[in-house]
């Protein structure tokens, strides 16, 4: 069985594998440097619908397709369906996922909710008490700024510290001994709250959750950054990545020449205006389904981190002056599962 490690680590007893994966984006993401990764772009960020939210439910649908598809796997094969997105009651996921009737578990990890997805199959995967278990989510430029910010007519300046919500859906299926990519730990994240109130500048709000669990899984593992080809976070953009390589820099750690940030990834800065880079549920689960998965499955990568982060406020709260608190977990994804070596 599972086995904790540490104050927040689970090393999982099976060799418990990434069998499939999908990634579908809207028109910005596909022409930014990894457009070529994503299994479908849309060409207007409508997908065929008459609303926004309408669109983020398709592209779930669509992602979820097609790792069902690349698979070979009837939607009534899937034990157990884990998943959740930015808007009020996850209702891009529950409208995007409910044709096809699949036992689901609704969460919500903000842009954490991939790292959270997939921790929580791995583990329901490990003790057997589901044979294939689906992770998936998803963010909308569109829907984000409505519920979070502003309605898009009202053409806000945006501040320099500000991300730009990915248009994005990744969804992937967890089962045993299916080969490469393979979970061999995941750690929970504890919330964390520096008392950042800007809703504007999110990456400096989460890199203390990424920090901590990134810091506590080395402190659980007694490995260090040196094992792993990439510590791989999601969306902590410019601003936030900065803070994360200080925050190790004090304990004497480097992570900065294995540090990668998917919402530094997704976007060009220099062509596409996205001001700290890109962010959303999407953007993580995005380029770990269309990019680092098919790295590790290729051997370009052996071990990674993957700890995507999120921000834990509502409107509410932000109207309210409240601050924001962040979370993020961990996966260590590897092409060798439990007891190989480093």
């Amino acid at each position: 069985m599972s086995e904790r490690t540490g104050a927040s680590t689970v090393a999982l007893e099976n060799a418990v594998s990434i069998s499939s994966f999908a990634a579908v984006g809207g028109k910005k993401e596909g022409e930014g440097p990894y457009g070529s990764c994503f299994d479908y772009i849309d060409t207007d960020d409508y997908f065929g619908q008459s609303s926004f939210e309408e669109a983020e439910s398709a592209m779930q649908g669509l992602a979820l397709q097609n790792a069902l598809e690349k698979r070979k796997l009837a939607k009534n094969e899937l034990s157990f369906l884990i998943g959740g997105d930015l808007l009020d009651q996850c209702i891009g996921t529950s409208f995007g996922t409910k044709s096809f009737g699949i036992p689901f578990l609704g969460i919500y990890g903000a842009c954490s909710t991939m790292s959270e997805a997939l921790l929580l199959a791995s583990l329901l995967v490990d003790s057997g008490a589901g044979k294939y278990v689906g992770a998936i989510t998803s963010s909308h430029f569109c829907t984000a700024e409505r519920q979070y910010r502003f309605p898009l007519e009202y053409g806000g300046q945006r501040t320099p510290t500000s991300q730009w919500t990915a248009t994005a859906s990744g969804a992937l299926l967890v089962e045993r001994d299916y080969g490469p990519p393979y979970v061999r730990a995941v750690t929970v994240g504890k919330i964390e709250d520096m008392g950042i109130t800007d809703a504007n500048n999110m990456g400096a709000a989460m890199a203390p959750a990424a920090y901590s669990t990134v810091s506590r899984f080395f402190a659980d593992t007694g490995l260090s950054p040196t094992a792993f080809d990439a510590i791989v976070t999601g969306d902590l953009g410019n601003v936030g990545s900065r803070i994360l390589i200080d925050l190790f820099e004090r304990d004497g750690v480097d992570i900065k020449s294995r540090h990668l940030d998917c919402g530094r990834m997704i976007f060009d800065q220099k062509t596409q205006d996205v001001h700290a880079g890109g962010s959303g549920c999407g953007c993580a689960a995005s380029m770990l389904c269309g990019h680092f998965l098919k790295e590790i499955k290729a051997g370009s990568y052996r071990n990674i981190l993957f700890a995507a982060t999120g921000a834990l406020l509502s409107p509410t709260s932000s109207q309210q002056g409240r601050s924001i608190p962040s979370v993020s977990h961990l996966v260590w994804i590897s092409d060798q599962p439990k007891g190989a070596e480093l």
